[in-house]
């Protein structure tokens, strides 16, 4: 443990919960493009997968804005000592007027929150109602909420019902009367007004007495020995498994071709930042949709991170994802 000054405290928190691709990253990234130009914001990104791209996908060059990320995303990595050092750095780096919260979609919400109203967070932390991004349309069609999504129910401040462009009114009303009464918000995107968010009038306060929170060593950073060869990470858990590539910044990619690769592979989830033919792009997409890629303000590598249900022929993948490259 280290003592630490020059910090907030009752920093308000902010929760962003939700399954998986019910868009949480994406109503961060509104958020950010709203935040006050005189305040000092931090994310805290805990993903399942040891690669991370969410804070990949969250980089657009915008000043006061602190990104971390943790990898892992379930129960154990949030009780555990990575989770704690992690977020005490991003504090003490950042020294942010506002903390926002990504959670895993596959992780779990609920023990997240109690672990920040215990200590050494109580007086850190203002830990606000929490925000639960749907998926309106896939409820629409039926598809459940895992029970870790839906003991965060209990907890909500604000369901925001994504991706509900396409629902007309009968079908919110009867999607609203099977969800608890909470305050709901219709939108695509991710996108919500910046005065909608619950607890945005929560302010920091100078701090009082100097706190103390978790110190660990840093993290050394993966060098390529090979900026041919790519740095692969996988992790399983009894239900999902993911695998996840870091390419040197000189590999470029054909687009097209990854597009077709990733075509013929049952994942769950894709998500990707890349430097193509034409500069960088990034794409994020479910359960096998095709990929839409958009420009991207990321420079320090190309990352892939795929999610399955169950692990999949890890030589064949990479071989086939090789192929993709542009070989000048």
């Amino acid at each position: 443990m280290r003592t630490i000054a020059a910090m907030l405290e009752h920093i308000p928190t902010h929760l962003i919960a939700g399954p998986l691709g019910a868009g949480k990253t994406s109503l961060i990234r509104e958020l950010l493009s709203q935040k006050p130009a005189d305040e000092r914001w931090a994310v805290l990104i805990n993903e399942f997968g040891q690669i991370g791209l969410d804070a990949a996908l969250l980089s657009t060059g915008e000043d006061g804005v602190t990104l971390a990320e943790i990898p892992g995303g379930c129960l154990c990595c949030v009780n555990g000592v990575p989770f704690q050092v992690g977020l005490a750095r991003l504090l003490r780096q950042a020294k942010p007027d506002r903390l926002l919260i990504e959670p895993s979609g596959l992780g779990h919400p609920a023990e997240l929150l109690r672990q920040l109203g215990q200590a050494p967070w109580l007086t850190v932390l203002a830990v606000q109602p929490t925000v639960l991004v749907l998926d309106a349309d896939a409820l629409r069609r039926g598809q459940a909420l895992p029970d870790s999504q839906q003991h965060a129910l209990a907890d909500a401040g604000l369901l925001l019902m994504n991706k509900s462009e396409s629902l007309d009114e009968t079908t919110r009303k009867e999607l609203t009367e099977k969800l608890p009464q909470r305050p709901l918000f219709w939108t695509s995107q991710g996108r919500l007004p910046i005065d909608k968010l619950p607890g945005i009038d929560a302010r920091a306060s100078e701090q009082s007495q100097v706190a103390t929170l978790p110190t660990g060593p840093a993290t050394l950073p993966h060098i390529w020995l090979d900026p041919t060869q790519p740095i692969c990470q996988v992790q399983a858990t009894p239900d999902n498994w993911s695998i996840g590539w870091r390419w040197h910044p000189s590999q470029r990619f054909d687009l097209d071709q990854l597009a077709q690769w990733l075509s013929r592979w049952p994942w769950l989830r894709a998500k990707l930042v890349v430097h193509g033919r034409s500069g960088w792009q990034s794409a994020n997409a479910l359960d096998g949709q095709a990929l839409t890629f958009k420009s991207s303000e990321w420079r320090r590598d190309s990352r892939f991170e795929l999610i399955f249900s169950e692990p999949q022929p890890q030589a064949e993948l990479e071989r086939a994802m090789e192929g993709c490259r542009i070989r000048d």
